[in-house]
């Protein structure tokens, strides 16, 4: 769109610039007849100027009364005229439409950076969480090692001060003859072995600190969801409204909402496109559909008219699958017959095999097929309709389970 208003604005500027540099016209008597012969002036078509029949030899040229040059020329100029007050009025349609981006993206920022903190604010909160829970159990360990190690001093303490008096027992009979007291002397304490130092005394570091990042990047995993399609929301129609987590659409009944007409908007559906195109490869993302009653999931190549109410069909560049008053159909306007209305539709896009199927994934059931030549960059497309009386609201992009 730059371009053009500048290749506009160019063209314009040349025109201005050609009137600045027009010689003023003389007075009307001057400019119709010649000063020195009296004769009327006459336009040179060859040459593309007045010129004066006796003043100069136009011998060999063609020429026609001025009077009917200057109405051609006003002709063309009225024409022209019209030409330029539409290009204003389309300069000032986009002048206005850079006024409402300009406010859309102070708006966006704003919300972009909320839901940026909210969602590094959840980190943060795992990740302390997560410390302190380290933290406690290496503390936990250490008095648990502590207290092992009193209670292992303690009974070494009492088996020192058992030996000790038997050592000083034995010293002070040892020396005479015969001794009774030698038989009642405890046998298991000569023969037993000798204390060894307690085996996992330590503690145990390599468990704390061994792969400990990645081992707390997997727990986060466990609570970090993955969806493989994301909506864009400056693709999104004025009529539809976006999950803030950007996997759901919601018809809006009633005004819509004042979003600029930005090129990649769609204007008179209530589409929306994935923020990601393909090219190539095999991809596939589930829809949460529920009993929305009227809903189009498919894909659309990306220079699709955004901005016409053209048909969903793949002559249009929309491969789809309709719901629609409780049937389905294809862009053709072919009924479907389905056994139950599935909950879930799996969308699978093969580039490469230029295939784009659809399935129920309860049973995998396949719904239906198009095979196509995709020559460009192919998005994830949505469109829904108001959910009447029905629980879900949402058609909402399924989380991975991978």
């Amino acid at each position: 769109m730059a371009e053009e208003v500048l290749k506009s604005f160019l063209t314009c500027q040349e025109l201005v610039d050609s009137y600045a540099g027009r010689p003023r016209a003389d007075p009307p008597e001057s400019r119709t007849v010649c000063r020195t012969h009296t004769q009327d002036l006459k336009w040179c078509e060859e040459e593309q100027r007045v010129v004066c029949p006796v003043c100069e030899d136009v011998h060999g040229l063609t020429l026609a009364p001025l009077e009917e040059e200057v109405r051609n020329v006003k002709v063309q100029l009225k024409l022209q005229l019209e030409s330029l007050k539409k290009r204003m009025n389309e300069c000032k349609e986009i002048y206005d439409t850079y006024g409402n981006m300009t406010k859309h993206c102070k708006k966006q920022l704003g919300e972009t950076e909320r839901r940026i903190k909210a969602e590094f604010d959840q980190l943060h909160k795992f990740l302390i969480e997560e410390e302190e829970d380290r933290m406690a159990a290496l503390k936990e360990e250490g008095k648990q090692k502590r207290e092992t190690i009193i209670q292992e001093k303690e009974n070494i303490q009492a088996e020192m001060s058992i030996l000790s008096e038997v050592i000083s027992a034995v010293e002070q009979d040892l020396p005479q003859e015969v001794n009774a007291a030698f038989l009642t002397l405890p046998r298991d304490i000569l023969s037993r072995s000798g204390p060894h130092p307690l085996r996992g005394g330590l503690v145990d570091v390599a468990k704390h600190l061994g792969n400990l990042s990645f081992r707390v990047w997997e727990k986060m995993r466990e609570r970090i969801q993955f969806t493989p399609v994301i909506l864009d929301p400056n693709t999104a129609s004025t009529c539809l409204v976006i999950s803030e987590d950007l996997t759901g659409a919601r018809y809006k009944v009633g005004p819509r909402q004042e979003h600029p007409d930005n090129p990649e908007r769609f204007r008179v559906y209530s589409n929306v496109l994935g923020s990601e195109g393909f090219t190539s490869g095999e991809h596939s993302w589930e829809v949460e559909v529920g009993d929305h009653p009227d809903w189009l999931i498919g894909v659309a190549k990306e220079t699709v008219d955004r901005k016409d109410g053209l048909f969903a069909s793949p002559e249009n560049g929309f491969w789809c699958l309709f719901h629609y008053k409780g049937g389905y159909s294809n862009g053709s306007g072919k009924r479907l017959n389905l056994k139950k209305n599935p909950e879930r539709i799996r969308v699978l896009l093969d580039c490469g095999r230029g295939e784009v199927s659809f399935y129920d994934p309860g049973g995998n059931d396949p719904i239906l097929s198009y095979r196509d030549t995709f020559s460009e960059k192919i998005f994830p497309f949505f469109s829904v309709w108001p959910a009447s009386g029905a629980q879900t609201r949402d058609v909402k992009v399924c989380v991975c389970l991978k």
